[in-house]
């Protein structure tokens, strides 16, 4: 339960730190920018995640699509990007997968 509370607290941040322009410009992807900063928020609890970024929507096949987002986190003191890509159907709306990669700066 204290996990779950965490995560809850934490997406609540993340949500005041999300360009609000760019997933309200786009509903299609709003549903999977959420879950995205869910993610990245159950992965590094108690680190701080100070941006956050919607890289773009690649076209895949028959309705599906990949949509990445950046995140920059700071884990004790040091500063890293998070890439999280979604790969959900437009007819359907169902997520098909997702991937979270660590990006180390030099």
């Amino acid at each position: 339960m204290r996990k779950l509370l965490t995560l809850i607290m934490g997406f609540m941040v993340i949500m005041q730190l999300a360009p609000s322009t760019p997933l309200a410009a786009n509903p299609d992807y709003e549903k999977y920018g959420k879950i995205a900063i869910a993610v990245v928020q159950a992965d590094y609890p108690g680190d701080d995640v100070t941006d956050y970024e919607y890289k773009g929507r690649k076209k895949l096949a028959n309705n599906q699509v990949e949509d990445d987002f950046v995140f920059l986190v700071v884990e004790n003191g040091k500063e890293f990007n998070v890439i999280v890509t979604i790969q959900h159907n437009l007819k359907n709306n169902k997520l098909l997968s997702m991937k979270v990669t660590e990006q180390k700066k030099k």
